[in-house]
């Protein structure tokens, strides 16, 4: 049995009339990196909030590393929880130097410096212990904020939207360097992000939720190529959806026939990857219009009836809107109508 080091069951929270939480499940296993996605307004904030002792659910029970610190006449205070928060701001003390900050949760005792030196190996900050957070970068302040949280040694960390606050050259980087800090380290993490492909290329496992609820949890690509719902298809990266009519285990639509469950009307759900073209002055689709990016391309075709599909191909296949295409789809996900 796999052990956990979040099991959350069952958590509401009501503000007002508003069901931030609705009977919400959680789990974590131990050292797994793993991302809470979800749009604004759908409960993310208010779980990192339960799960680090800042707020009390109306009901439900949470459990760090097998300790119960929320239930029925348990509420352990959040200093007590081994929970470690980095949060969006980084929330640095400015009139501390980096030591300072790095050591501000640590008991003073003669370890204490010893540990602080260790952590700032660890995040690549040794020799930046005297500098103070304005005289650093957005990837330094993020990795003082990171070995804060890390110094106790917690059972997990919580990171709160953490490379908002980075351009997007600078983000790409800081959140590999931070992942492969996390890694070596053997942490377990939870990420609360509302980015899909930032969830998909940290992760070992992604929380889907929507409307207080994880309506689906696991490995990457198995939330990308098989979405337990057409919500988590359409909000998990690209994907196009094409009407089709099934029976008897089969759908048809205009993209041709395909195995699918359903009967009547469906939604056939087909990421941009799986769709290939090739040039054909008979072919059944247009080309429309094409999205150069360097690395790949996402051109976009029109059938007779009006249907568009959108198709991602290698930056080296060349269409212009106009040319005639026959395409090939290799994979479909059937969703009910």
């Amino acid at each position: 049995m796999t052990e956990l080091v979040i099991d959350a069951v069952g958590i509401t929270k009501r503000y007002g009339d508003v069901v931030a939480l609705d009977a919400c499940d959680l789990s974590v296993p131990v050292g797994a990196i793993a991302t809470l996605l979800g749009p604004s307004g759908t409960g993310k904030s208010t779980m990192l909030r339960i799960l680090a002792g800042f707020d009390r659910p109306d009901s439900g029970t949470v459990e760090i590393r097998g300790r119960r610190v929320v239930g029925p006449g348990v509420f352990v205070p959040p200093e007590q929880r081994r929970v470690g928060v980095v949060l969006q701001d980084y929330a640095l003390f400015p009139h501390m130097d980096v030591r300072a900050n790095v050591g501000y949760g640590l008991a003073r005792s003669k370890d204490r410096d010893r540990r602080v030196d260790e952590i700032l190996e660890v995040v690549g900050l040794s020799g930046l212990g005297k500098r103070y957070p304005h005289e650093l970068s957005g990837g330094q302040q993020q990795r003082v904020a990171l070995a804060r949280a890390m110094a106790p040694g917690p059972d997990v960390l919580i990171l709160d939207e953490p490379f908002s606050n980075l351009d997007d050259t600078l983000r790409s980087r800081v959140r590999g360097e931070i992942i492969s800090i996390l890694r070596d380290a053997g942490t377990t993490a939870l990420f609360i992000t509302h980015d899909q492909e930032e969830a998909l290329s940290i992760s070992d496992l992604v929380a889907v939720m929507n409307r207080g609820r994880i309506v689906q949890m696991a490995a990457p690509q198995e939330l990308y190529w098989s979405p337990a719902s057409a919500w988590v298809g359409q909000f998990v990266g690209d994907a196009n959806f094409i009407r089709g009519r099934g029976r008897g285990g089969t759908v048809e639509s205009v993209l041709g026939a395909f195995r699918g469950e359903g009967d009547g009307e469906v939604w056939v759900m087909v990421r941009p990857e799986s769709v290939r073209l090739n040039a054909n002055p008979e072919g059944r689709a247009v080309v429309k219009g094409r999205e150069f990016f360097g690395h790949d391309q996402l051109v976009t075709v029109a059938f007779e009836d009006g249907t568009l599909l959108r198709s991602r191909l290698g930056p080296g296949d060349y269409f212009s809107p106009g040319d005639r295409v026959e395409v090939d789809v290799e994979d479909v996900t059937v969703f009910p109508g």
